[in-house]
């Protein structure tokens, strides 16, 4: 198969699109082709040797997220048969989804959304079970409660924001202003332009910070919450004293594949309360780029590297210009 490699750390150009051995399946494995993957910050973090506590073993093959259709099924896998059109967010231990092939634990997959096509779908697995788990999970988030999103506008935070609306949260987020009006019609019901103006100063008494950004962001982001709230943050708790101090609550956290939240994830899309955001589609063979674009820090949503079309370029760009409004 051919798929996109590194042979070292470093920098984009180090993604080789080569052949290489197709993945063998094990009895609890499903083999997906792989019609196409997403870029997550994780993977140029991974290539770069930045990821803490991770052995490097060389080819590696990078990619959280996929969607494709099962090829094959081990000998001890029920519930899934060949032909299934799947979506996935594979454990970070095994080879990746830069693609032809992958090899997956079925207990990890879940029948995509049925509305949508493989280039959509794969956007969804990491940000949408980062958000799940999050808000849900570690954040407890509650209808009518106040929730702050920090890096509304990226491929976590666009997600998050969808989700705490259809929980029945009042949502805040932060963003550039470009991304302002677009955060509205995806439901949030204020967004603070983090260059112009300073959240800690418009926000008080939430119930929980969402944070993706870390940093001074973090820090700020007591200000705003009340006692017996909650902060998560994907990034890191940087000062978990000041935190108790206050009495707030701080929560880092890695996600975790749940073929349930894959499911729950699907069912929503199909009903239309939520939507994947894509601002790129490329070839397989153009990982380098995808990764030169996402490590600028300023994508909507996420990018899509495209291994099988299911979508035509028109279909796509329909999808991202005129999806109906769901808030």
């Amino acid at each position: 198969m051919h798929a996109v490699l590194i042979h070292k750390f470093g920098g984009p150009e180090e993604l080789k699109y080569e052949e290489t051995a197709d993945p063998v399946i094990k009895a609890d494995d499903v083999l997906i082709k792989v019609y196409a993957a997403s870029i997550n910050p994780v993977d140029w973090k991974i290539r770069q040797g930045l990821r803490k506590g991770a052995e490097a073993v060389f080819p590696m093959i990078l990619g959280r997220d996929v969607s494709g259709v099962i090829e094959q099924v081990g000998a001890q896998v029920t519930g899934f048969r060949p032909g299934d059109e799947v979506y996935s967010c594979p454990d970070i231990s095994r080879d990746g989804t830069y693609a032809g092939l992958v090899a997956i634990r079925a207990d990890e997959v879940a029948l995509k959304p049925r509305s949508i096509g493989h280039e959509l779908a794969a956007a969804i697995p990491l940000a949408g079970q980062t958000a799940w788990q999050g808000i849900f999970d570690h954040g407890e988030l509650k209808a009518g409660q106040k929730i702050l999103i920090h890096g509304a506008a990226g491929g976590v935070g666009t997600m998050a924001v969808q989700l705490a609306k259809w929980k029945g949260a009042y949502v805040i987020g932060t963003a550039s202003e470009k991304n302002i009006p677009f955060l509205k019609e995806l439901g949030a019901d204020e967004v603070i332009d983090y260059n112009t103006e300073d959240f800690s100063e418009k926000c008080k008494d939430l119930d929980l910070v969402f944070d993706t950004i870390g940093g001074e962001t973090q820090a700020k982001s007591l200000k705003v919450l009340k006692p017996g709230s909650i902060l998560v943050s994907t990034v890191g708790i940087k000062d978990p004293e000041a935190m108790a101090a206050k009495g707030v609550k701080g929560v880092a956290y890695m996600a975790h594949p749940s073929a349930d939240q894959l499911k729950a994830l699907a069912d929503l899309i199909d009903e239309e309360k939520l939507r994947p955001v894509v601002s790129k589609i490329l070839p397989l063979k153009e990982a380098a780029e995808g990764h030169r674009i996402s490590e600028e820090g300023h994508t909507r949503g996420k990018i899509v590297l495209q291994v099988y079309p299911s979508m035509t370029l028109e279909q796509i760009e329909e999808f991202i210009i005129n999806f109906p409004l769901f808030f």
